[in-house]
């Protein structure tokens, strides 16, 4: 809790203040961390504990047929940067999730997202793999201090929970 709360409360207030700029938040992750991608995305664009307005938010994850195209004609190593490519821009930020810190299109990702000047939230485990390598010095990073890719998802998650809850505070005040 001590070492991811700075972080967290930094990536909330990023995070607000690219949505408050008409940004709009693009997830990506592989496996559960797609999931996690999917479910951060819909507590935004939808609600999260209270009402409020949609947020901007999606995964790049949710669509078979982007993704499996990109797959075919391409490489599978760029079904996350040809969306950022295509969908990003400099007011935008990037939520990239790899427990490992070493998934190949999640990295891909993050390169396409600074090519395109956005801010990135990557949420890692094992610490931060190549991920935390390329991370920029205006980048957040949210690094889960295990080896273990069940606990690491089990942190994203509250992490992510966190966050959503952060930024509804920031939003529509604490009560």
């Amino acid at each position: 809790m001590d070492q991811l709360a700075v972080p967290i409360a930094a990536a909330a207030e990023r995070v607000m203040q690219c949505l408050m700029e008409d940004g709009k938040i693009l997830c990506c992750g592989n496996g559960g961390s797609a999931a996690d991608s999917q479910h951060f995305a819909a507590e935004l664009l939808n609600r999260f504990e209270m009402e409020r307005p949609g947020l901007a938010a999606f995964s790049l994850t949710s669509d078979p047929s982007t993704i499996t195209s990109i797959a075919n004609d391409f490489d599978y190593a760029q079904i996350f940067s040809k969306q950022v490519h295509a969908l990003g821009r400099p007011r935008d930020m990037l939520l990239a999730i790899s427990t490992s810190g070493n998934s190949r299109n999640v990295v891909e990702a993050v390169v396409a997202a600074h090519e395109q000047q956005m801010t990135v939230i990557a949420l890692t485990g094992r610490g931060g793999g190549l991920i935390s390598e390329i991370l920029s010095p205006d980048d957040i990073h949210i690094c889960v201090a295990s080896n273990s890719t069940a606990r690491t998802q089990e942190v994203h998650i509250l992490a992510l929970h966190c966050l959503c809850d952060a930024i509804d505070c920031l939003l529509l005040g604490v009560e």
